[in-house]
């Protein structure tokens, strides 16, 4: 019996393959690009004025968010939620910052016991402001809570950390960069 010669699989069956076989390896390396937890994730806000924060507060759904009363001013806009663990973690930041006298304006971000929970673990914020269905949140840029803003004496963002406020962070980048606005 005469065996027939193997011959090569068509071409047109290489182009897939080697496509797979670049898209494999494109993965790959990005997937190897390390990034440190605390590197800053870029937000298109850092610079420009802050969104409006026109929503009623908390502790008094009546009555809404006065911006005024932070003009001229370096605060701190903490994104938060009584059922995220991370929020959970930072709280403790957040009353340090409290304690050292920076002004912080809560976001209640999808949340419907934040106000029992402030209640019990104590409230660092001058004003929380209730984001029920979590509109302001995205004018923000927000993907998840925790995360927090710098607001100088202008209105502009200066800064944004997405992740829970460690005491590392705090001391290495926001306390000095507040001190410096603060100064400015």
């Amino acid at each position: 019996m005469n065996a027939l010669p193997e011959s090569p699989p068509p071409r047109r069956l290489w182009v897939p393959l080697l496509a797979l076989v670049a898209l494999i390896t494109l993965l790959a390396l990005g997937l190897r690009q390390p990034r440190a937890a605390d590197a800053p994730l870029p937000s298109p806000l850092i610079g420009r004025p802050a969104p409006a924060l026109d929503l009623p507060r908390l502790d008094d759904p009546a009555r809404r968010f006065d911006a005024q009363a932070l003009a001229g001013r370096v605060w701190v806009l903490n994104v938060w939620a009584s059922w995220c663990d991370p929020c959970r973690q930072e709280h403790g930041q957040l009353l340090r910052l409290q304690r050292e006298g920076w002004p912080l304006v809560g976001l209640n971000y999808k949340d419907s016991a934040g106000a029992a929970w402030l209640q019990d673990q104590g409230n660092p914020f001058a004003q929380v402001l209730l984001d029920a269905k979590g509109r302001t949140g995205l004018d923000w840029g927000v993907y998840g809570v925790p995360e927090s803003f710098v607001i100088d004496k202008t209105g502009r963002v200066r800064a944004r950390h997405a992740g829970p406020l460690t005491a590392e962070l705090l001391a290495r980048e926001w306390l000095p960069l507040l001190q410096r606005l603060r100064e400015e």
